[in-house]
């Protein structure tokens, strides 16, 4: 079959651009990225042995390294699984998943592609900051037909049989001529790549070879992992985690594991220092690597570790599972549900000493990932004390946030509850009018603005004994700052019923309110009812529930209600006090970040009541 030329689907033509203008200021990274993928291929050629019964010598899987000075090339050839050509058109010519078109998006907005690059993991794609033309020659183990692919990053590549192909991989950098200025020379000398295999892919389980004789590997294959900490370096940990993780900046902190006894494992985890791109997306990246006697099993096994820690990454090494475990028997594996259990213990814990300990880190986790740990409280009940211990809130006590068991330690004398009011931002919170009597009296008020705010604090009941009270819901009852202010409430009995009747679509009670102090009126929910961003959030997923009408709450004290109830008494007919009614609700339901059912009605109306006032 002749060779056939196709084109890179756009987005990948977009970023062999990017490659090809060297965009990218350590070049080295190319060469990470094809032992990773090398690596990637010998881990699967051998569990495909193990597990599924694949005839294929394992016997000396190997990474080999090859470069010729004079040809300017550099060659890095494997013996593990191979790739078919549908697979080669599928891996190499498309780019299928969002993140690298979320990292382009990124780029074009920074003009910074400094760590875009490691940060989305472009793989095979680095090979073009180097190359004027790149050679993939590949047979899939337990297949008779090689693919030979071939492309200059200028769009397209051409594909065609290759019949002599042996099992594996075999990739060929043909090395652009050399520059000083871009270190590009540098890929044809053997120290060169010495040092960047011992830098980058000194950890890599499989010898790496360099040369056509040598048999020697480059690298000391020691699993990191199964290292003591005082012999490991930061810098080794740091370029692991890089591996496993695609991402280019250092973790914010490593944990080690080591568990002996009856069922032994190992773990490496690290806690990244800034959240990835695809954190809330259904479809991201998610899980740790599991081993099994250093045996490669699978990529993002997520039984290990629940969703709400999914931005932890790192590697699992049983002692005693089966090669061939698979993600069904995963779920229902008493020893996995063991180190689940451990890891969670072990990652929360390290959470709490970086809040005691390292301030600054714990303030850069809790930023990141706060978000996502308090999914947390929705469900594993034993957990929810240690989250809530590590989980920190804005409140009106000042810019920092604060802990629970800070909150409660300032809580004054005869105050029961925990109060908090939810939101969609800081500022729309602090400018509540249900906030007005708890700052008049000096109540500190968690400001939750986080969507998952609204659920939690509907599953947990209490903290230290002390109940979570929203103060947006039920009837709070404050002690009132003056006894002279009881009189004021007095006869107000017919302005209720006559809003009530007035206001029967919206409000399902109308009654006077001992939570505001300048404000004329506020909207609450029951304390049994849902909260209307509730509502609108099992609507956004589509599912139906009835509107709940809310209670709107009186402030006696104010001008206008004031005048509304004595022209109520002077002159209980007149229309125009249905429009105020209106008016009055369309503004408490306005200062509280609401959406009126009605704009132009209330634009209407308010319009009309100015232009009588001018």
């Amino acid at each position: 079959m002749s060779a056939e030329t196709l084109e890179f689907q756009a987005e990948a033509r977009q970023l062999l651009q990017l490659m090809v203008h060297s965009i990218y200021s350590n070049k080295d990274i190319f060469l990470r990225e094809l032992i990773s993928n090398s690596s990637d291929a010998l881990d699967k050629l051998r569990l495909a042995t193990l597990r599924d019964g694949l005839e294929a010598d394992t016997s000396d899987l190997h990474i080999r390294i090859v470069v010729d000075t004079e040809a300017r090339t550099l060659t890095v050839t494997d013996n593990g699984i191979g790739m078919a050509r549908d697979e080669v058109v599928s891996l190499i010519g498309t780019i299928a998943k969002s993140g690298t078109a979320e990292m382009l998006r990124q780029l074009k907005e920074s003009g910074d592609a400094k760590e875009l690059i490691g940060q989305f993991g472009v793989g095979f794609y680095s090979t073009f900051m180097v190359a004027d033309r790149v050679t993939l020659v590949t047979r899939k183990a337990g297949t008779d037909d090689g693919t030979r692919w071939e492309s200059g990053g200028e769009g397209t590549y051409t594909i065609e049989e290759a019949p002599d192909a042996p099992v594996g991989t075999s990739v060929t950098v043909h090395l652009r001529p050399a520059d000083e200025e871009d270190a590009l020379f540098d890929y044809a000398d053997e120290w060169k790549i010495k040092g960047i295999v011992k830098k980058f892919s000194d950890f890599i389980a499989f010898p790496i070879r360099f040369g056509l004789e040598s048999d020697e590997p480059i690298n000391s294959m020691k699993a990191l992992w199964a290292r003591p900490r005082s012999e490991v370096k930061d810098e080794e940990y740091h370029e692991f985690y890089r591996h496993i993780s695609h991402d280019w900046t250092d973790p914010l902190e490593i944990i080690n594991m080591k568990a002996e006894g009856t069922f032994e494992y190992e773990a490496l985890l690290f806690i990244p220092s800034r959240a990835p791109h695809d954190l809330f997306q259904r479809d991201g990246r998610r899980g740790l690597q599991l081993y099994v006697k250093r045996v490669f099993i699978m990529d993002d096994s997520q039984e290990l570790m629940p969703d709400y820690l999914r931005f932890v990454k790192g590697v699992v090494d049983a002692a005693d599972l089966s090669l061939n475990i698979s993600r069904e028997i995963l779920q229902q594996d008493r020893h996995i549900q063991m180190i689940r259990r451990r890891l969670i213990k072990k990652v929360l814990s390290t959470i709490k000493d970086l809040q005691g300990a390292q301030p600054e880190k714990y303030a850069t986790l809790w930023r990141e990932f706060g978000r996502a740990i308090k999914e947390g409280l929705l469900g594993e009940p034993d957990n929810h004390r240690s989250i809530l211990d590590i989980a920190s809130f804005a409140s009106t006590r000042g810019a920092d946030p604060t802990t629970l068991a800070d909150y409660v330690s300032r809580m004054k004398e005869g105050q029961e509850e925990i109060y908090f009011l939810t939101g969609d931002s800081r500022s729309q919170v602090e400018n509540s009018p249900h906030m007005e009597a708890f700052q008049a009296q000096g109540y500190e008020v968690l400001l939750l603005t986080d969507p998952v705010d609204e659920i939690w604090v509907e599953a947990v009941p209490e903290y230290d004994g002390k109940k979570f009270q929203s103060i947006a819901r039920g009837n709070v009852d404050l002690p009132s700052s003056s006894e002279d202010a009881k009189p004021e409430e007095e006869g107000f009995d017919p302005l209720l019923g006559f809003l009530k009747g007035a206001l029967e679509e919206q409000v399902k009670e109308v009654r006077l309110s001992h939570r505001l102090t300048t404000s004329p009126a506020c909207l609450v929910s029951d304390a049994d009812d849902i909260t209307p961003t509730l509502e609108k959030m099992y609507r956004a997923m589509g599912q139906e529930v009835p509107h709940v009408k809310r209670i709107l709450e009186l402030n006696p004290a104010h001008p206008l209600v004031a005048g509304l109830r004595a022209a109520h008494e002077q002159r209980p007919e007149d229309a125009a006090l249905t429009e105020t009614a209106e008016l009055l609700y369309g503004t408490a339901l306005l200062a509280e970040g609401g959406d009126l059912d009605d704009p132009a009605r209330f634009a209407k109306l308010l319009a009309d009541r100015l232009a009588r006032t001018v």
